[in-house]
Parts: structure tokens; sequence; C-alpha cells
């Protein structure tokens, strides 16, 4: 969700329940006018991928909050409410629920300015901002990481690029796309086989919220996390640095690898590795995804996404990690870039 939390101020220090719905035949706007946001101005924001709505909600003096609407995707409100709390707990900037009703979420707000759009306006602090990301991801994944997770395995992991052949490429050849999953869940074994922390899973500039005022890592506030999964460390370095929304260029990409590979003690090419083959699996992924957006919702701006995805894959391909699996999926996808 671009631009998901805005403004300063919150509604309340203390989450309300479920309040009680004044009569309405919009249910969004009983659960509104019964909570500490009543009567405030209301502004939809932009969405993500999933079915999920947003507003922002702004009071005459200024305070704001964020109305989560989540009565498509109601399944994603406990999620979110679960690793909110987990991240609150290692003294990260996820949002407090201010209010809380069926399908819908009444959160604090976390600050006026994704990572993605304080880089439009100043590329040059690029280093600065995604040090701040890479080293929030280290203290993610130094604690220990909520029970229950689903876990990536390179089986699932594999399994995932389905979407891809469904709806971004449906007329591949069968037993060229099992020789390519096949390859992919090989290289993801050997260079990746560990689900081992918490991954937000779309850990990118759109879902980091920058807060130059604050300080260290309350500088970041942390968005669209109720899809957390069990991962391999280098998951959420690939979605960072392999984004579909934004390019990152190679200097900065070798940076990054690098922090990050110092902060938790692995090799530089270890991690590369790694990055490489996770962010190959994650983003012939999100191409299908993609396409099935386009095809099934009618919304096709995601379509401009398509050459830089194909752009980082053909990046990714050229990794001697994925040297065996190159050839096939050229085949399938002729040139990449």
């Amino acid at each position: 969700m671009a631009e998901r939390a805005a403004g300063q101020g919150g509604a309340g220090s203390a989450a309300s329940r479920r309040p009680a719905p004044a009569p309405s035949d919009d249910p969004v706007a009983a659960f509104l006018a019964a909570s500490p946001c009543a009567g405030w101005r209301r502004q939809p924001l932009a969405g993500d991928a999933s079915a999920r709505r947003y507003e922002r909600l702004t009071a005459p003096d200024g305070r704001s909050a964020v109305l989560m609407d989540a009565r498509a995707e109601p399944a994603s409100v406990a999620p979110f409410l679960r690793i909110a709390a987990h991240l609150r707990g290692l003294g990260l900037a996820a949002p407090t629920v201010l209010a809380e009703g069926e399908g819908v979420l009444l959160l604090e707000d976390l600050g006026p300015e994704t990572l993605a759009a304080r880089l439009a306006r100043r590329p040059g602090e690029a280093p600065r901002l995604y040090g701040a990301a890479v080293d929030l991801l280290l203290r993610l994944q130094a604690a220990p990481p909520p029970a229950g997770l689903a876990a990536l395995t390179p089986q699932r992991l594999a399994g995932m690029i389905a979407p891809l052949w469904e709806h971004f490429l449906p007329r591949t050849d069968a037993r060229l796309a099992a020789g390519i999953g096949e390859g992919l869940q090989d290289a993801l074994e050997r260079h990746a086989p560990q689900p081992s922390v918490l991954s937000l899973r779309d850990f990118h500039a759109e879902n980091l919220i920058w807060r130059p005022q604050r300080k260290g890592l309350d500088r970041l506030g942390l968005l669209d996390f109720q899809d957390a999964v069990l991962a391999p460390p280098e998951y959420d370095l690939a979605s960072l640095l392999r984004d579909a929304r934004r390019d990152t260029d190679a200097e900065l990409r070798a940076a990054m690898t690098r922090r990050f590979a110092e902060g938790t003690g692995r090799s530089e090419a270890a991690v590369a590795a790694a990055a490489a083959v996770l962010g190959l699996a994650r983003n012939l992924r999100i191409l299908g995804i993609f396409a099935r957006l386009a095809q099934e919702r009618g919304r096709t701006g995601y379509l401009a996404f398509v050459p830089r995805l194909r752009a980082h894959l053909a990046g990714d391909l050229a990794h001697p990690a994925l040297a065996a699996l190159a050839p096939l999926l050229r085949r399938a996808l002729g040139d990449p870039a």
C-alpha cells in the first residue's frame, strides 16, 4: 500500500475493542462514528495488490489516523494484530491499534512519507535510507520468530511460481515448466535451504515510512506485514533490493548486501547467492500475480512494472548460483531484459 500512513498525531493511546456501532447502512461509517475518530475527514489512500482498502482520517486540529478496511479479507486481521504486537515488542515501529471492528481496524499514523516518496524527492539519500532498512532487518532477525508461522521451504517457494504459468506464460510447455520448478527448488536447497527467521514478506520502499525526526530504528515505520512467514534470512533483503516498483543501482545493491553479510556474520558471496535465488523465485511469482491482477481485476497499472521485473530476473540469472537454471528460464521467458 503506497502512502499508507500519514500525519504526526494519533487518535488515542489505548485500543478500544469493537466500539458500539451507530445506526447506519454503512458499517464502516458506523464503526467510525463510535470510534475516537468520529467526525474526522476521510480520504482514500492508494491500496496494494490485496482487496484491503485504506483511508486517512484527519481531525480539525491536524491529528490523523489510518483506517484499514479488511472486510474483503477478514482472515488478514488476526495475523496483522499478532505480528504488530511482536514487532512493537522488539522496539520496532508498527502501528498501535486504536480501535477494532469486524474486519476493520483503526490504526496509529506512523508518518507522512514512505521511503519510496522520500527517495523520489531526495535520491541521494538512498545509501542512508536503505542502510537503515538493512539494519532493521538485522534487528528483526536477531530475535526469535513468533511460533506458528508458515515456512517458505525450497519446495514451497518453487511451487509458489505457479501464477507465472497460469497467467503470464500460460502456453509454456508443461515439461519445461516442470523442469524450471525442479531447477529452482534445487538452487534454493543449495543456497537458501533454511526458513529460519521472521520475514515480513513485502519488505520494500513503499511499505516503509521514513521518520527523520526519530532516532535509530524508530526512524522506520512498518506496514503490510500480515502475510509474515518463516523464511531464509535473505528473503526480505531480496524483496528490498529487487523491488518491482523502483530501481536500485548495482552499487547500492552490492553495498547493502555487504552490510547485511557483515551484520549476520555470513560471507558476502553466500548472501549474494541466496539473495539472487530468492529474488528470482519471488519475482517469477510476482510476474504471475501482476498478470492475474490485470486480467481478473482490470488493474492494468501493474503491467507497467513488468519491464523492471524482467530486468531483475535477467540480473539474477547471470549469477553463478543460477547457471544450471538460466538456460531453461531463458527459453520460457525469451530475453528477460
